[in-house]
């Protein structure tokens, strides 16, 4: 959702994003008429609708579908299986329902009001917490990330591989999504292993998707490549334990 196309402008659009905040604020930013994304497995605090509100005071109609129903970080998956899950007051009273199919919300969608308030300039952020980087977005990495422990608040999808192997990071943290639709939320880990970039998933239920913070102080590992394994990374286990424990190991090394 951060690289939309000139056409956006007025257009329905079915993006593969979460629909937390900042995607729902990327689209009214590039002028969508209505927006359709991911439910993320909704997940802790609701973070993976949180955008439907926030849309809703814009004025922008807004929809998500169901992360059992389509995968995660693939918009043509979105349109082709996507199956409704939430939709906020603009996109309901368009005749939006849960249940319904992307393709057929986004027609109707089309009738949504338009053009809406144009949000105020927002933006995504990186800290450093406990040694770790804490990136609210997989996209915000940069060369010095390099052998450093990363926890993203982005989902562990196929684009979310592509965005952060280039870094090589010496731990990676994603939220899992809710797994969904052909384990779309952590099919970056295995990916990353063939590199051998240790990574790890949070479940969605313990960490605020598009929240880095909350991935380490939060998170609960449901996934591991074997990379993180042999890190010590463990399903069950706490990020922030994992996290504290290899900065312990490289402070007696």
């Amino acid at each position: 959702m951060t690289k939309l196309p000139p056409e956006s402008d007025g257009a329905v659009v079915i993006g593969g994003s979460h629909a937390a905040v900042y995607a729902a604020y990327m689209s009214a930013k590039f002028g969508c008429r209505a927006a359709i994304h991911h439910d993320a497995g909704i997940g802790k605090d609701e973070a993976g609708v949180s955008g439907l509100a926030y849309a809703d005071k814009l004025g922008m109609a807004m929809a998500a579908v169901a992360t059992d129903s389509a995968r995660i970080g693939d918009g043509a998956d979105l349109e082709a299986r996507g199956l409704v899950s939430r939709a906020n007051g603009l996109a309901t009273a368009c005749g939006v329902v849960p249940g319904m199919s992307a393709r057929e919300a986004a027609e109707l969608l089309k009738r949504a009001p338009w053009p809406h308030t144009v949000p105020p300039a927002k933006g995504e952020s990186r800290y450093v917490i406990e040694g770790a980087v804490c990136a609210d977005s997989a996209t915000l990495l940069v060369p010095e990330d390099r052998g450093r422990i990363v926890a993203t608040g982005s989902h562990g999808a196929l684009n979310s591989y592509r965005a952060t192997a280039p870094f090589r990071p010496m731990l990676l943290m994603f939220n899992d999504a809710g797994f969904g639709a052909d384990r779309g939320g952590v099919l970056a880990l295995p990916e990353l292993d063939k590199e051998e970039i240790a990574a790890i998933a949070v479940a969605a239920q313990s960490a605020r998707i598009g929240d880095g913070r909350s991935t380490l102080r939060d998170g609960t590992i449901s996934a591991s490549n074997a990379a993180a394994y042999r890190l010590g990374a463990r399903v069950g286990g706490s990020a922030l334990a994992l996290t504290r424990a290899l900065a312990e190991k490289a402070g007696q090394s």
